[in-house]
Order: structure tokens, then sequence, then C-alpha cells
């Protein structure tokens, strides 16, 4: 097998499952001996990209603006010099450009085009972009069903389901944060101590049902619980009226002392293991749920709304905490099992694995290189 060169293309890497995930092949392209190049507007994992091995290109093309079409003709000339086996692009505006850049290219010299669907878009001809690719990699069953359903222009025999995938070493069963790291926890949020920790992981965005969360803890707490909500997740830059919204709205309701906001934080296996269960209450289906899968590999169980790639995790490692979307009633019941000891335990793990994403994508890779 000869070295590849892949380049991986993204709009930036501050954060979030698609760059993790980027990441995570880039460490295993250098650890099978290629040479990994990600190409990127850069972001606070470039250090932990670089210290791996892999190289960065700093290059905008995420921006949603008719300017970044001027970068197709110099994307084009950048590809022929570097010349790599293989361009991966996993974001939309990102794929135009590159897409562009790349049917121009001589058949017979261009590299080979992989794309991954990592989210369900609205439904345009901007978004079947991601259909681009010789091989589209689908990160779960959804995303694949999202792609035949709405673009049926798209050959079906090149869509792959690759699941995204931990590291139970990463993220072993059983995992406990060690004494420092829970003194440092205890010192910055003092009002989790001694409460039952329901933890809602996520970007402040309304996609992410907060204010289900804030109606769950105040239905808990009226019943006579001792339950506390637990937000991990930075302000979106986009939309930073909605994150004001929610802080005004715990103060409204009186529960400044039963919602913790902590930000964003890269802590998150800790953050886990120390909460009662971890909530899943997307108000609409997510292409996979890296967070609620993170959280049943280290024994949290997550109770969440059973559509997308979270009911399709949830199915596979823990039914009991699937709930039909939009019913509270059957979420609050839920928990109160989980609260007096009632749950289930959380099945081995054998399909969402990141060995076998890596293994399979690398595999993607060297089919399209070798044909």
């Amino acid at each position: 097998m000869k070295r590849l060169k892949v380049v991986q293309v993204l709009p930036s890497l501050n954060g979030g499952g698609v760059e993790k995930g980027t990441l995570e092949i880039a460490r295993a392209l250098v650890a099978a001996g290629h040479d990994s190049l990600v190409v990127s507007a850069g972001g606070r994992m470039v250090e932990q990209l670089e210290r791996e091995g892999s190289r960065h290109i700093t290059w905008e093309l995420g921006r949603k603006s008719p300017g970044s079409l001027l970068q197709v003709r110099p994307l084009r000339r950048w590809l022929a010099d570097e010349a790599p086996d293989i361009v991966h692009v996993r974001s939309r505006m990102p794929a135009w450009i590159v897409w562009l850049a790349w049917r121009k290219m001589h058949a017979g010299n261009r590299p080979r085009l992989v794309s991954t669907i990592h989210g369900l878009h609205s439904v345009s001809r901007y978004s079947e972009i991601m259909g681009c690719g010789e091989r589209v990699i689908a990160v779960s069953k959804t995303a694949r069903q999202y792609l035949l359903d709405n673009y049926p222009s798209i050959d079906p025999g090149k869509i792959s389901v690759i699941y995204r995938g931990v590291d139970p070493r990463e993220f072993p069963a059983g995992y406990q944060p060690d004494q420092r790291w829970r003194a440092d926890w205890q010192r910055q949020y003092p009002q989790l101590q001694n409460r039952y920790v329901i933890c809602l992981p996520g970007r402040l965005t309304r996609l992410k049902g907060h204010q289900q969360l804030f109606d769950l803890v105040q239905r808990l707490n009226e019943q006579g619980a001792n339950a506390v909500g637990l937000v991990v997740g930075g302000e979106d830059p986009k939309r930073k009226a909605y994150a004001a919204d929610l802080y005004k709205e715990v103060e409204k309701r009186s529960l400044r002392d039963d919602i913790v906001f902590t930000g964003y934080r890269s802590d998150m296996k800790n953050i886990f293991s120390a909460s009662d269960v971890v909530l899943s209450l997307t108000t609409q289906p997510e292409s996979f749920g890296r967070t609620a899968l993170e959280a049943l590999s280290v024994g949290t169980p997550v109770v969440g709304f059973q559509h997308g790639g979270v009911g399709e995790i949830l199915s596979e490692l823990y039914p009991q905490g699937r709930v039909k979307y939009g019913d509270t009633q059957t979420l609050q019941e839920k928990i109160q099992l989980l609260m007096h000891g009632k749950g289930d335990p959380i099945k081995p793990n054998r399909v969402f694995l990141l060995e076998s994403m890596c293994a399979n994508t690398l595999a993607i890779y060297r089919e399209l290189v070798e044909s």
C-alpha cells in the first residue's frame, strides 16, 4: 500500500463533533504512516492537530459569501501543486469551493473526492453538495436516509454508513475523575453538591431544548426532588441574543439556584462522569449524537428523544433512555425512575467504536486510490 496524502477540509477547528472527527481521522492517518493535511480557518484545536503529526493550512473556505468563490482558482492551483491522493470535505461551503476547483482539474491527475454528511441540513441545492463525493460517508442510518429521501440524484451505491465512534480507552466504563479535578469542580460550582445533577450538553442554540430542561427541573423540585440542571456549552457567536434570553428566563422563573451554566468546557469526560444523567432533547433530529455516546461510554445513563442518530444510539446501548419526541411526562417519569435507582444496565458498545470508524474511513480512501 502506497503512502497516501489526504487533505481534510472544514470551516474551522474551534471545537465540535465535526472538528473532533477530523482530528481523529488525522491521527489515524499519521499512525498508519500516511501524510495528513487539514485546511481550515484555524482555531483552538490546531495545536493538538499539529502536535499529533498533521499539517495545518490556514485558509478560510467556510465563509458563506459570494466572495468565497474567488478562492476556487487558487485552491485548484494549490491542489495541483500539493498533489494529494484524497480530498475529504466535511461542510457545505468548503465542499462547494473544493468541488468547483476539483471538477475542472484533469481527471487523470486530480485527487479522489470524499464527502461526509455530518448534519441534517435544510433541504436545498446548497445542501445537496454534501453528496458531491465519489464516495459519500453518512455518519448514521438517519443521515443516509436523509440523503436518499431528499436528493434522488445521488447514487445510493456510493453512500456508506460509518458511525462516529469512541475509544473505550479514552472513555472507559466506570471512569471517575481524580481528586484534584473534583476539588476544582466543587469550588467552581458549589451549588451542584449533594444534588441530583441533570446534564444537558451542547452549544446554546434553540436546537438543544433548554426550555424542556428548565421545565423538567422545575417540576421535579416542586415535587420534592433535589435536582439541578447543568448546561454545558458555549454561546453561539451568531446567536448571543438566544443565550441572553436563556439567562433572563432563569432569573424570571427563580431558577438561579437550580440551573447552572458552565460555558464551553473541554473536560466533558469528567463532567459526564460527575453527572447523574445526561439528556438529549434536540428539537430536531440530529445526524448522530456524540455526547450521548460519550456519556454512555463512561457509564452515565442518557435519556433523550428517540429521533435521529441519538435514537439509533439509545436503541443499541440504552433502550430505557428512549422517549418519544415531545413527551415531557414520560421524560420526567424516566428521570424519576433513575433517581430511585431503577435504571437498566448500559449495554456493551460493539457498534460505535473509534477504531471501526477510522479503519472503515481509511478503507474507503484505499479503495478509491486503488481503483
